[in-house]
């Protein structure tokens, strides 16, 4: 892991039929030990993220594009998040090959989570398991 990790909160989904990589980012002071969730962190910046696709939904319908996997957190060195990051996001904006873009974001990540809830329930993490990438990913392949 780099010196500098970042958590990055980000969703694929589309807007009036344009797909949409909306995120946030964090700088982290050390790395989250493995097996631990992104707390307080994680979910204050999946919250900030949810209530700007809230309020955008002004302009127009917002859908999920990957079901659970819509919504990931991902730990990566800020490097990433500031040269790499941004490519993948263009690509998969251009050709929708989720695939690839899965396929990118396990190559820059050092460890990710999905967020999950339930009626009456808070939030919890999920880890982004290499299994769950292969059955997010096949799902919108180009």
């Amino acid at each position: 892991m780099a010196e500098s990790p970042y958590l990055v909160c980000l969703a694929l989904i589309e807007q009036d039929g344009q797909r949409r990589l909306p995120l946030g980012g964090k700088g982290l002071t050390q790395p989250i030990a493995d097996g631990v969730d992104p707390g307080a962190e994680g979910k204050a910046l999946a919250l900030d993220l949810l209530l700007r696709l809230w309020q955008q939904s002004d302009q127009g319908s917002i859908q999920r594009l990957e079901g659970e996997h819509s919504l990931l957190l991902l730990e990566l060195p800020m490097e990433c998040f500031i040269e790499t990051l941004p490519k993948l996001k263009q690509q998969w904006i251009s050709s929708g090959d989720t695939k690839a873009l899965m396929a990118g974001l396990r190559q820059l990540a050092a460890q990710g989570w999905t967020l999950k809830t339930a009626k009456f329930s808070q939030p919890t993490f999920a880890s982004w398991r290499e299994e769950d990438f292969n059955s997010a990913a096949s799902l919108r392949s180009s």
